[in-house]
């Protein structure tokens, strides 16, 4: 098989392969300098298995046995495609359209795209992907201008729970207040880190306080070495004083949106295109949820500097070490497996 560069895998040429080609192409990304047992953790002392005619032995497409340990595996173990009956010549252009896609794609998209079985399948596979996007093994601290910055995502509205009612015989101003109130419960409060060298964090929360947003500036960001760029929110007052060079502020309530190099413009942009993602391919997402979404947010806004392959050959460098299951499963998670939610 061709050996595809980054820059050259397309759509097109994803489409056309094998199943023997993509597990040859998902082969030589994750090992470039020779199979590793995911058992011993040797790496180049494998020996390809094949079936055996005369004895009528089948193996599985793509075993490998270590002569170190002696165990068999293939290249999914441990990683989000082991256990799945999906080809993976499937999940290849499942990552390129997640990766590809600006504003997102749908569960229901995925489904009549690749074919699918079913929409649960396609829902289960696009959560999969996200949860591959936010394993990042070295995400290390944001430093320089960080812009920070909040938006309110509304959850899916259940019957009942319509606009305010109007002025009048059937609406009082308190009944409109009472209903007002009901649906801003229903939204889902998330605070953005953005760095002008084009890293982004998001997070969602119960409420965004001063105290709330604490943990979250000291994990994400290395203060010494950064700038706070913010609007007039007071929750950031307290903290833009720890930072090492300053903290500047932009009013927006007075039409004040850039002062010299002071902004959260790049901030508010992360936060307009995940809006438009939510309004243009998913339509609603609910809190249990809203934390893969803006994995996947991140992860595209945080390569959105290199092209469509490199981004989704990025995408597939963090399939190992993680799995996400439909139901918690009886047993544990294996070795260099993380247990994770089962929704």
């Amino acid at each position: 098989m061709k050996t595809f560069q980054p820059s050259e895998i397309s759509l097109s040429t994803l489409g056309r392969l094998t199943e023997e080609q993509a597990r040859t192409m998902l082969e030589r990304l994750r090992w470039p300098h020779g199979p590793v047992c995911p058992h011993c953790g040797v790496i180049g002392d494998a020996k390809r298995m094949e079936s055996d005619e005369e004895t009528k032995h089948q193996l599985r497409d793509g075993v490998l046995n270590c002569r170190a340990c002696r165990k068999p595996f293939t290249v999914t173990v441990g990683t989000i495609f082991e256990g799945s009956h999906i080809p993976l010549a499937k999940w290849l252009v499942g990552f390129y359209l997640f990766a590809s896609s600006k504003k997102g794609i749908s569960a229901l998209q995925l489904q009549r795209q690749l074919a699918l079985g079913s929409y649960r399948t396609a829902w289960h596979m696009a959560h999969r992907i996200r949860h591959a996007m936010q394993n990042d093994p070295n995400p290390g601290k944001l430093s320089g201008i960080i812009e920070a910055d909040e938006v309110y995502i509304a959850g899916k509205i259940r019957r009942g729970a319509g606009p305010p009612p109007k002025r009048g015989a059937d609406g009082s101003p308190a009944r409109r207040r009472a209903a007002q109130k009901a649906r801003f419960a229903k939204e889902i409060p998330v605070a953005v880190l953005v760095s002008r060298d084009g890293q982004a964090r998001a997070r969602a929360m119960q409420k965004i306080t001063a105290e709330t947003i604490r943990p979250f500036l000291a994990e994400n960001v290395d203060k010494s070495k950064s700038t706070l760029h913010t609007d007039e929110a007071n929750i950031y007052t307290v903290h833009g004083r720890e930072f090492a060079g300053g903290h500047g502020v932009v009013s927006h309530a007075q039409w004040e949106y850039a002062r010299g190099n002071v902004h959260s413009n790049t901030a508010e942009s992360f936060n307009g295109l995940f809006k438009r993602s939510i309004q243009g391919a998913w339509h609603h997402i609910s809190r249990e949820h809203i934390a893969r979404y803006l994995d996947e947010q991140c992860f595209r806004w945080n390569h959105r500097k290199v092209n469509d392959g490199e981004r989704t050959v990025a995408a597939l460098g963090r399939v190992a070490g993680v799995r996400l299951f439909y139901k918690r499963p009886t047993q544990g998670p294996g070795r260099g497996e993380s247990l994770v939610a089962a929704g």
